[in-house]
Formats: structure tokens, sequence, C-alpha cells
């Protein structure tokens, strides 16, 4: 690296320490992916730091990919020469920023974590069984997570939107439920036969104040609580949530509420729903947002030209 060059790293390395309040450790990858491709520069491409073009950080990109490099650790790279070219460009080294024009490498998105529908039917048996022998408060709280699992698993809502139902959505049909989501936007989910049954047992107990409890009618919310929402907290029924799937044998670590969302999502598109619908039911406004569910119907695929598709067939007669 020239003199010149190396002077504007570290009058660049000065600046986010001092104007930006940068950890040493940050300060430490700042130096390491900016020397990188200061070395790249020179030996590669035959240019100071101070005379790249847009097509000189291209190149770099290029060769961080060819070399394997993941595309977060190739986003990082390029936000910290991005960083460093605004600054000559502030300073008044440059005219103008070689990477201001440049998008940053695609993170890939990760799959969601899921169960399958033999350990959510685990999750909801064990869920029915801890409600028997119980009674007064201990059985209402078991039956209050029972219905929850039972409502989330057969609606997908988000966990903030079930823990904060209203009363009034008992009023419509009750083979429906309404829910307000992000921005306000409402929609209208529809209920299986065990999770309307689970809500009438569990709203039923919850209004007559059977057992030794006292009637909850005069609460706005569908799941009370003492909580200062005034209903039950997202943090509470994951961690109820978590303690029943270590009952039920689970790893706790694989279970919680916004899991079974996705497994409500990954189960319905596993056996023929439409990409659409399943937008539609999760509440996204994006259908994009929906296609992290892509790889189900991809390997949903798979299996029907495998199973049926007459060139797939292993047995087919070799005679016909």
């Amino acid at each position: 690296m020239c003199a010149d060059s190396t002077e504007h790293l570290e009058q660049f390395l000065e600046m986010m320490a001092v104007e930006r309040g940068a950890a040493t450790n940050t300060l430490q990858a700042y130096r390491r992916d900016l020397e990188d491709f200061a070395l790249f520069s020179g030996t590669v491409r035959k240019r100071h730091l101070a005379d790249i073009e847009q097509a000189d950080i291209q190149a770099y990109l290029a060769a961080l990919t060819a070399d394997g490099l993941s595309p977060s650790s190739r986003a990082r790279k390029l936000s910290a020469v991005r960083q460093f070219y605004k600054f000559l460009t502030v300073e008044g080294v440059i005219d103008e920023s070689p990477g201001d024009r440049l998008t940053g490498p695609k993170k890939a998105r990760p799959l969601p974590r899921t169960l399958a529908v033999a350990e959510v039917d685990q999750l909801i048996e064990t869920a029915r069984r801890r409600i028997a022998g119980t009674s007064g408060r201990e059985r209402l709280r078991a039956m209050r997570l029972y219905c929850l699992i039972e409502l989330i698993y057969a609606t997908g809502m988000r966990v903030s939107e079930l823990v904060g139902l209203p009363r009034r959505v008992l009023a419509g049909d009750p083979r429906t439920l309404t829910i307000r989501g992000k921005g306000g936007r409402e929609r209208m989910v529809p209920l299986n036969a065990p999770a309307m049954q689970a809500l009438a047992d569990y709203t039923a107990l919850l209004d007559t104040g059977g057992e030794g409890l006292s009637p909850s009618i005069a609460s706005p919310w569908l799941f009370p609580s003492s909580a200062a929402e005034g209903h039950l907290t997202r943090q509470r029924f994951a961690q109820d949530l978590k303690a029943l799937a270590e009952d039920a044998g689970l790893t706790a670590d694989r279970v919680s509420p916004h899991v079974l969302r996705h497994a409500f999502a990954s189960h319905l598109l596993d056996r023929g729903a439409d990409l659409r619908a399943v937008q539609q039911l999760l509440g996204h406004a994006d259908i994009s947002t929906t296609e992290i569910y892509t790889h189900v119907l991809e390997e949903r695929l798979k299996k029907l030209v495998g199973e049926h598709h007459p060139l797939a067939r292993l047995d087919t007669d070799p005679g016909t």
C-alpha cells in the first residue's frame, strides 16, 4: 500500500473512532477489509486507493465470489469500501464515490424452522392431557395454553395478534375470526373443529368463574392477564410453550409460537394449498414474504413427479 493510501486509511479509521465511536473490534474489522481491498487493487488492478473506479470494486466482489466468500461477508466488505470512499468524498480527496451505485450481494434467506405434523400432534395431545386432573387456576392456565396452541396452528396468526385478541372477536361467526394485523389491516381466518371446541371450552371456564374462579367477563381481552398490557404477553406464552415441549418429549429450543405459525403454512402448502391463499391467511402484504415457503412447494412437486410421471417410475415394464 502506498504512503497516500495508508494515510487515507488511517484518517478514515481515526474518524470512525472519534466521530462515530466505533469499537476496537469494529476498527480492526474495517482495517482488515480495507487492507484486503487495497492489496487486490494494487496487485491485480494496479491502482492506488484514491484512483479506484466502480469497475475495480466490481472486480473485487467478483474475486471474493470466486473465492467462495459468503454473501454476508461480501456485503460487509463492500460496506467498508463504500464508507471509506464516502469519507474520501467528504474530505475532498475524490470528486465522486465509486461505490455509490453498487448494490450489495443478496443474503440467502434462511428457511423457516418448523415442526413435523406428528410433532405438532404430540404437542397438542400433551396440552390436552394437562387439562385432565387439574382444577381452579391451574385448570384455566392449562385450558388457555391448549386453546392458544389450537388457535395458532389452525390460523397461522402472529403471536402478537393471538395474545392480543379482543373479546369482541367472539361476537361474529364462531367458524371464523377477524384479525387486525400489521398496519391495521383486517383479515378473516377460518377455524377448524378442534380450535372452535377449544375456544368454546376455554371461554366457558373463563366466563362462568367455575371451579373457584372469578368471572373475567369485564376484561376486554380474550386472554386476560395481570401484565401491564392487560392480556397475556408473548414472552409468557413462549415460556409456557417451551415447558410444554419438554413435557411432550420435544427439544424446547425447536418450539416457539413463531415455529407453530411456520408449521401452519408449511403443512398447508404440503397438502396442496395455493401460495396466494396462504399469503392471505398469514396476513402478508406482499407475496414475496410468503415465498420463503416455496421450498415446500418444490419438494411437493418433486414428489408428485417422482410418484406419477411415467418416466420416473422404477417399476416400468421394459417391454412396454
